[in-house]
């Protein structure tokens, strides 16, 4: 059964270990509802206790309530631990900072969630899971219960997202109800404030590759008399940007390769008429190699952004070094990006001195073909980022001329990457 009346709040505060697993509700005026979640939450932890032999504590992480929710959770048997900094996330991560548990079991607390459904959240933790998502796809959602927007193009497209930049494997990125172990909580570094926060719980779980797993949750009509704190728009840009921020390589990197590989193409082509290699007229003329160039550059300095995005997210701890990356480590210094791009930058240079010297010794009239000064801006511009490039991704290592020293005391570095 649930931890007994007659044990005070006082004896469980005096004695954390004999909690097992925590109720993290976020609170902010939840008045009308708290009394049905927490009775719920209270029905969980007895279930819990009767499959798997755990006690527990219901945790109502407050964010400035003003309607007397506090003291309804406190009369009603569960601990307050306020939380000053506002939004979900930053509720559910102070929540969690003040539990006792081992287990995590977060769920709202507007009643639209039955907490039974964590029941086998923790028995998937127990059988060696770190993070346990609910899927209200899996377990039915009532009618009224999700708009429309939500549930058919919000909340599939952005998991769709997740899935295939982090190869999550969820069906419903999104839910509400989800359960993970205090050790994974703790390693997850987690810092969204808003709506972001269950997205960001997934995404850093698959980027450290811990195990995750799924089952059924029911969502209900909320019990709220109020419109919900949820924004359809505004929270789903929230979660999509979040998506892209902790993604460089499909954020930078996809469209690097492909503004890149077209640029080259062009470029290869309309080199291949310069020299003579094909015949007849090139169809790429000065205003395509203009703009080759230009796709060039923009992909060069993208491709130098994945790469900090990327040795940032390792360093920070939150993912694994790619083992190219790890390869290259010896080369992945400041000295060896300053080589390259003053190699680049002096072949530049050695172009428009020769370009200059044909110019003037034909009279100073115009050139036949625009491709070489092409040639020698794109060097230029691609040797100056490289430089500027080299010493970002120093400063960004913790001020180390070795890339990877960063991600070495993130403790990261040899490990394969699962996630992009």
């Amino acid at each position: 059964m649930f931890v007994e009346a007659t044990r005070s709040l006082t004896d469980l505060r005096t004695d954390a270990r004999a909690i097992d697993v925590s109720i993290i509700m976020p609170c902010l005026d939840e008045a009308i509802s708290l009394p049905h979640c927490i009775a719920n939450a209270r029905e969980a932890l007895k279930r819990i206790e009767e499959q798997h032999g755990l006690f527990g504590e219901i945790v109502i992480a407050d964010n400035g309530s003003t309607d007397g929710s506090q003291k309804i959770a406190t009369d009603l048997g569960a601990r307050v631990v306020p939380v000053a900094r506002r939004g979900y996330g930053a509720a559910l991560i102070g929540g969690g900072e003040g539990a006792y548990g081992r287990y995590l079991l977060m769920g709202d607390a507007d009643g639209s969630y039955d907490f039974t459904n964590g029941v086998a959240m923790i028995g998937e933790l127990l059988a060696g899971a770190d993070l346990c998502m609910g899927s209200r796809f899996k377990g039915g959602i009532a009618p009224g219960a999700m708009p429309w927007k939500n549930r058919y193009i919000g909340n599939p497209v952005l998991t769709g997202i997740l899935n295939l930049f982090f190869r999550s494997g969820i069906s419903d990125a999104h839910c509400g109800l989800r359960a993970i172990t205090r050790d994974c909580f703790a390693a997850l570094g987690l810092s969204g404030s808003g709506m972001e926060f269950a997205s960001e719980m997934v995404i850093k779980a698959s980027l450290r590759d811990f195990r995750i797993t799924e089952v059924p949750a029911t969502l209900s009509i909320d019990l709220r008399d109020r419109a919900p704190h949820l924004r359809p728009w505004r929270d789903g840009w929230r979660h999509l940007r979040y998506l892209l921020m902790l993604s460089p390589t499909w954020l930078f990197g996809v469209p690097a390769v492909a503004v890149m590989g077209v640029s080259a193409l062009i470029l290869m082509v309309a080199i291949g008429f310069w020299l003579g290699i094909f015949q007849g007229e090139t169809p790429f003329g000065v205003s395509w190699s203009i703009a080759s160039g230009f796709l060039f550059t923009t992909g060069h300095l993208a491709l130098l952004m994945a790469a900090a995005g990327h040795l940032h997210g390792v360093a920070s701890g939150y993912r694994r070094l790619r083992p190219m990356m790890a390869r290259m480590g010896r080369m992945l210094n400041l000295e060896s990006m300053l080589t390259v791009g003053a190699i680049q930058m002096a072949a530049s240079a050695a172009i428009f001195g020769a370009t200059g010297w044909y110019w003037s010794s034909h009279g100073f009239v115009a050139l036949p073909n625009s491709l070489p000064l092409v040639l020698a801006g794109i060097l230029g511009a691609t040797g100056a980022q490289t430089v500027f490039g080299g010493f970002l991704l120093a400063i960004l290592a913790g001020h180390d001329a070795r890339f990877l020293g960063g991600a070495r005391r993130g403790g990261l570095l040899l490990t394969p990457d699962l996630g992009v």
